[in-house]
């Protein structure tokens, strides 16, 4: 097996690669991008909280004229950041996403579950994706931030753009339409907020604007870039957890009867979902200072890339990997990633797709996969179906 992570058989199915690559190289470094692959559990989970690995600084200087607006926004993600910078843009919004708060949206999330499933319930078939998983956590995050109803397709359409430069490609043209949708979603939110400034809300944006208005902790730039972020890594992902646990649910009919027996699994079987076939298959980080690690050298500015989704199946970590278990215990699987960039919105995609998991098969006992091969979507560190249709 040779592994490159840019052929159409690592992207359809990783796991035999990962479980190569754990077995023959667990540290790995690949020539074609000079970048150093980890894919055991220990190793993932160990540097992913080192101090001495981070994001570094953005330079738009060598970007291309027709990149330069993702570059400006991508250097205000906190994602992208480090401390005191993350910490600072962190802590102005980490209250909205704490499990206090979030417990709060649990009937709402409830109402938006049902309200989809009424839609859909009479005609005894849905594709997953389009009719759940996507418009669930895309409603979710658009009401919390305040985003109108009849921008919610044109967002969705935007983050799509920016979540595929998150992705391993060297196809220039997925940054020039990733800055288009970058401009795009800061001239939009621009106008957004100066109607949150004249007239605000109970929303995220209204808040963030007060703080923006201060003057001391948020610019303009990072208040859009703020803004974007949470909408592209608040329903991204989420999508996928849903869409990726129903299927491995449908092929493991022992699981999903075991499920439908026993609804009362749903934390430890959401927690499985997430391990099993991780809806983010991977994160990077840039080395900060000349470090040796298990006998490699790593020279300042050199890249480190985390395989989740392989960490997720080592075998020295998790029993019987390969197998879809909604009972496992002790289940600290590294789909949210580790350290200071752990997911800010984990509790919010655990609630969510605890709903939509119990709601569906409450409603839809009977629900059977209508297609053989599902299609994943062209992004493998967004991990994800384009559609699962469904009979019940």
């Amino acid at each position: 097996m040779e592994f490159n992570p840019l052929s159409p058989e690592f992207r359809l199915n990783p796991y035999p690669f990962y479980d190569m690559l754990r077995t023959h190289a667990p540290i790995f470094f690949w020539e074609p991008w000079q970048f150093t692959f980890l894919s055991g559990y220990e190793d993932c989970a160990t540097l992913l909280r080192d101090n001495r690995l981070g994001r570094g600084h953005f330079d738009d200087s060598m970007a291309p004229a027709s990149q330069k607006d993702l570059v400006r926004m991508q250097a205000d993600w906190m994602l992208l950041k480090d401390p005191p910078n993350h910490t600072r843009l962190r802590g102005l919004v980490y209250k909205a996403f704490t499990p206090r708060m979030v417990e709060q949206l649990r009937a709402t999330i409830q109402t938006i579950t049902d309200q989809l499933l009424d839609t859909v319930q009479a005609q005894g078939e849905m594709d997953l994706i389009a009719d759940l998983a996507y418009p669930l956590p895309v409603t979710v995050i658009a009401e919390m931030l305040g985003i109108p109803l009849d921008a919610r397709e044109q967002f969705h359409d935007w983050s799509n753009a920016l979540a595929l430069t998150l992705d391993m490609t060297d196809d220039t043209a997925v940054y020039d339409q990733g800055s288009i949708a970058a401009a795009r979603f800061t001239e939009y939110l621009a106008d957004l907020a100066e109607q949150r400034r004249r007239s605000p809300k109970n929303d995220l944006l209204s808040a963030l604007v007060s703080v923006e208005e201060a003057g001391d902790h948020l610019t303009a730039n990072e208040l859009y870039a703020t803004c974007a972020l949470l909408f592209v890594a608040g329903h991204e992902t989420t999508i996928n957890l849903i869409g990726n646990g129903t299927l491995a649910l449908l092929r493991h009919p022992d699981q999903f009867e075991l499920f439908k027996r026993e609804p009362e699994l749903v934390k430890t079987a959401v927690e499985e979902f997430l391990r099993y076939d991780s809806p983010v298959q991977m994160t990077a980080r840039i080395v900060l200072e000349e470090m040796e690690y298990k006998g490699h050298t790593f020279q300042r500015g050199s890249q480190i890339a985390f395989l989740l989704g392989a960490a997720n199946h080592d075998p020295e970590r998790f029993e019987n990997p390969a197998q879809l278990d909604i009972t496992r215990q002790k289940n600290q699987h590294l789909s949210f990633g580790g350290g200071i960039h752990y997911c800010l919105g984990a509790p919010l995609a655990r609630l969510e797709g605890e709903i939509a998991f119990t709601t569906l098969l409450r409603r839809m006992p009977n629900l059977h996969l209508a297609i053989d091969t599902p299609t994943y979507t062209d992004n493998y560190l967004l991990r994800g179906l384009k559609s699962l249709p469904v009979t019940f």
